[in-house]
């Protein structure tokens, strides 16, 4: 198992309305298969690639049936009371108040002052991903928020990140590009991004944390997402990072998909935030 460090996203999952829809659309578009529900939590049900743990998907809480389809990345915590307190010391709004999930662990649901909810982990059984940077797992993930200061003052206060800015260099695509990268560890490692989103953003779009999944083949897994009912928001693009694209599923849920095998350009310069 992976131990994840304080910060680091360690787990995603997404509640959906038509969990075997939603479990069908990703068994498609990432190779997905699935472990029975856990009845005495909610029916929540695990999504695997190559038999390692990679994400879950669980029907509405009673009451939030309402609420839209979204992703949600946990980011690992050594003591999840703790970081609730250093959450609402910085600005940020408890959504779910540090709760005991049997033996798996320890979690809360907070939302930072722009807007962007997520969610905290403190591994018991349960670690995290047991997968990560390769096909059908987690790859990378990036708050999107029209106010970047709030994002990033409430991030380095709640979890110890060294934050860095992305030199737009001589690339005409990233010029006006407002993206940060936080790292954690002694021989920092980066694990979030922060991209400021722009007027090609819809302005009832709110605040929120994109999830990358891994794939082999970026269009391929677009035209798979089209043919399930999905939505292409923007890509397929290439980067330096991988060929991506940013995708929503059938019930709305917004993530992307990237090859991390096809990689255009040189890696961008980066400085002390």
């Amino acid at each position: 198992m992976t131990d994840f460090s304080d910060g680091a996203p360690c787990w995603a999952d997404a509640m959906f309305n038509d969990v075997e829809g939603a479990k069908s659309f990703y068994a498609d578009v990432l190779g997905w298969t699935y472990g029975e529900a856990a009845t005495e939590f909610g029916n929540y049900t695990q999504a695997y690639s190559d038999g390692k743990a990679v994400a879950a998907v669980v029907p509405p809480m009673p009451g939030s049936e309402d609420m839209p389809s979204a992703w949600c990345l946990y980011l690992a915590s050594s003591d999840v009371a703790a970081t609730a307190e250093k959450v609402k010391t910085a600005g940020g709004k408890i959504l779910m108040e540090p709760m005991q999930v049997g033996s798996f662990g320890s979690m809360l649901l907070a939302q930072e002052p722009s807007g962007a909810i997520f969610g905290v982990w403190q591994p018991g059984e349960h670690k995290g991903f047991e997968k990560m940077g390769e096909n059908g797992s987690y790859a990378w993930a990036e708050v999107f928020t029209r106010e970047p200061a709030k994002a990033d003052s409430f991030f380095t206060q709640v979890f110890p990140y060294q934050a860095q800015k992305m030199e737009p260099g001589d690339d005409p695509e990233a010029a006006g590009m407002d993206f940060t990268v936080f790292s954690v560890g002694k021989e920092p490692s980066p694990v979030l991004g922060r991209m400021k989103m722009g007027e090609e953003f819809p302005a009832e779009v709110p605040s929120y944390i994109q999830v990358y999944f891994t794939v082999p083949d970026c269009d391929a897994a677009v035209e798979k997402a089209k043919a399930r009912g999905g939505e292409l928001h923007f890509g397929p693009m290439d980067s330096p990072f991988g060929r991506f694209a940013a995708l929503s599923d059938q019930q709305g849920a917004a993530f992307a998909v990237i090859d991390v095998s096809t990689t255009v350009g040189e890696m961008p310069q980066m400085s002390d935030a």
